[in-house]
């Protein structure tokens, strides 16, 4: 959404490690529904993010970016390996979804927009932005795109994990819970970012 905030993300993985995310939901998918085995599938699922993250580290040289793809994807294959259920491979999505709808919708109530939090971090702003009202209400309005998407996918996951339906959990999680519907916030965050006027004070381009 801004150069500084961009390259942020970038620092820690980017569009490529958000992409590993939903590679691996679904090939773990895919394979549990050819093989009916959980390990298996979590072995085959964390075997084709190894892949990844080699070759991330072979073109770009970005050992830290590969290595938290591969953790994340690691870690829902311990929980998936160790219960015997292919719901728990989709557990932190679960959790992530829950919880970040609490913490975003808290972050709105009190008046520290968690996008307002993290952009004015990447930009240098600190807090300045609070004082202008424009741009308090562009946090907000953005922050509420993202706990609208939260919210509605903790609505949608939580019962599917409760009630055991292993392929519903991982088509959800894999749209609503990954980049699918954040790529849509990101996007409607921008639309609302971009009408700003530029701003030298705290190194605004839209």
């Amino acid at each position: 959404m801004t150069r500084r905030s961009l390259s942020l993300f970038d620092a820690v993985g980017g569009w490529r490690t958000v992409a590993e995310a939903v590679a691996s939901r679904i090939v773990f998918l895919l394979a549990y529904l050819l093989t009916g085995q959980v390990l298996t599938s979590a072995l085959i699922a964390v075997g084709a993010v190894a892949v990844l993250a080699v070759i991330r580290v072979w073109t770009e040289r970005k050992f830290w970016s590969a290595a938290i793809g591969l953790g994340v994807v690691g870690l829902s294959a311990v929980l998936a390996g160790s219960t015997g259920r292919a719901v728990d491979f989709y557990l932190t999505a679960v959790l992530m979804q829950s919880g970040g709808a609490v913490l975003l919708l808290l972050s709105i109530a009190v008046g520290w927009p968690a996008v307002g939090l993290a952009i004015g971090a990447a930009r240098g702003e600190r807090f300045s932005w609070r004082r202008d009202p424009v741009r308090r209400r562009q946090y907000r309005i953005c922050t509420a795109f993202f706990a609208v998407k939260s919210t509605v996918a903790a609505l949608i996951l939580v019962p599917l994990y409760l009630t055991e339906q292993a392929t519903a959990l991982g088509i959800t999680a894999t749209i609503l819970g990954g980049a699918p519907a954040a790529g849509v916030c990101a996007y409607l965050s921008w639309r609302v970012l971009r009408k700003a006027p530029p701003r030298s004070r705290t190194g605004f381009a839209p």
